[in-house]
């Protein structure tokens, strides 16, 4: 099996597509309008300190002053289990903190409206499975690792990497997680906090210690380990940028880097650009005819298999089970490219044998053996559904590209042409009844306006003699299909 990562950066947008044997896996997108300073880390300076609202406003080079509470300088359990956690009574913020002095924090709230950044000083470092936490000696685990064992054997790794640099939390996805996974994680975090340590201790730093990594080195620190054969990045100023990150933080990664010089657009290999683009549709097709129909609403995502054009070669129980089969490759794949978490409900075509239906249920489970994200598989139920969950972990590939429609207003469907018309007839009798006039001007989009003059001409027609008015009708090119004007002459 081939791993590629294609990068493609441009000044406003980085994608990063991640190609397995050839073929689109994984997309992610960042775009700089969007980038928020949540995770970055300032040496700033305390300029106020506000004793009734147990606070302090804090100089971190920004426009605004960013606001720092009393109980955001104390130690950080929020992720920790309940067992683990340990209480403690928030100070004085006057006790903890003195006006002029240098202070080391990190933001936790991007500055909204008129309100600065809020910060912490308890400064912590996320990577794929673990976040390290300076100064502590303390593993904790996530609450939503469930298995007490899974919780035993991650702690009992992840405390070797204790030291007095510092602790770690072990994240929800480093259920599974293979101890030297969970090693080249705590080796990164650890070469990290030196490096903030010296870019703070030397003189002269500027308010800016370390800021999140952009979506590039995020990717390169969340796949290392990954079996990746090659890194092809069309950016000059990228490649130089992660030739640096890599050496220092992560050699191994290093003589993967390979800067794309290609003449085509660097997405075009693979059919990278098509293939994003046919993620965005409902319907995928199966190579045998079948089809899959994917719908992404609020509460879930729902999955509809069906067989198409393929009719079989032997009967038609085992022409469904080869569809659902085929079909469950092409959902973990899908799920996938298109980051598809929370609550998935999957419609397979109903069978009848118990084998089958196990069978299915086996594939649909290795297909996502690959995710990196967490999933759960449920078995069918009375109603010959599938319930999963998957862990989401960053927004769908279709709210990133995507936002709602001015004509349907995300209903995904747009009144037809005949029912525009009606509703035109009635406005018409309604203002007529209200107001007078001489007559009657309709503006419509050009296909409205041109069957009220053709198909429903004898309903306006109708109309007309009802109201004793004439009623003229124009186009008007710029409005949607739902969209008229009914003005009085």
């Amino acid at each position: 099996m081939s791993v590629e990562l294609l990068m493609n950066v441009t000044p406003s947008e980085t994608r990063v597509a991640y190609i397995e044997d050839g073929l689109l896996q994984e997309i992610h997108v960042d775009r700089e309008s969007k980038r928020g300073i949540v995770g970055n880390i300032y040496k700033g300076k305390v300029i106020r300190i506000l004793p009734g609202m147990q606070a302090a406003f804090v100089d971190i080079g920004l426009e605004k002053a960013a606001f720092l509470h009393a109980s955001d300088i104390m130690p950080h359990t929020e992720c920790v289990a309940d067992s683990e956690q340990q209480q403690f009574q928030v100070q004085d913020i006057a006790e903890l903190v003195r006006q002029g002095q240098d202070i080391i924090v990190q933001v936790i709230k991007d500055p909204l409206g008129t309100k600065g950044a809020r910060l912490t000083t308890d400064i912590t470092l996320p990577s794929r499975y673990l976040v390290f936490m300076p100064g502590s000696s303390h593993v904790g685990t996530s609450q939503r690792i469930e298995s007490e064992e899974e919780r035993e054997r991650l702690k009992e790794i992840v405390e070797n990497y204790c030291d007095e640099t510092g602790g770690f939390i072990i994240r929800t996805v480093a259920e599974g997680a293979k101890a030297q996974e969970l090693e080249q994680d705590a080796t990164f975090l650890k070469r990290l906090w030196r490096k903030i340590k010296e870019r703070v201790s030397r003189p002269g730093s500027k308010n800016l210690i370390y800021g999140e990594l952009d979506l590039a080195q995020r990717v390169l620190r969340d796949f290392v380990g990954d079996p990746i054969d090659h890194i092809l990045v069309d950016s000059r100023l990228t490649y130089d940028l992660l030739q640096e990150f890599t050496k220092e933080f992560m050699p191994e990664v290093t003589n993967k880097l390979e800067l794309y010089r290609g003449s085509m657009p660097i997405f075009d290999l693979y059919d990278t650009e098509n293939e994003i683009q046919r993620a965005l549709e409902r319907k995928v097709k199966l190579k045998s005819g079948g089809y899959l129909i994917i719908d992404q609403t609020e509460a879930m995502t729902t999955i509809d298999i069906n067989t198409g054009a393929f009719v079989g070669h032997r009967n038609l129980e085992e022409t469904i089970f080869n569809t659902n089969i085929e079909a469950t490759i092409a959902i973990a794949r899908q799920l996938r490219l298109r980051n598809l978490g929370g609550i998935i409900i999957i419609d397979f075509i109903d069978m009848q044998e118990d084998l089958h239906k196990q069978r299915v249920l086996q594939s649909l489970e290795e297909a996502l053996g690959k995710d990196r994200a967490k999933t759960t598989v449920n078995t069918f139920s009375s109603l010959g559904l599938v319930e999963m969950t998957r862990k989401r972990t960053r927004e769908s590939i279709e709210h990133i590209l995507c936002e709602e429609c001015l004509s349907c207003k995300g209903r995904g469907m747009v009144k037809s042409v005949e029912t525009v018309c009606y509703e035109i007839l009635r406005e018409i009798v309604r203002i007529h009844k209200a107001h007078r006039s001489e007559y009657f001007l309709v503006y419509a989009s050009t296909a409205v306006a041109n069957a009220l003059t053709s198909d429903e001409s004898h309903a306006l027609a109708e109309v007309e003699v009802f109201v004793g008015k004439r009623v003229e009708v124009k186009v008007e090119p710029l409005y949607i299909q739902e969209q008229f004007d009914v003005v009085l002459m």
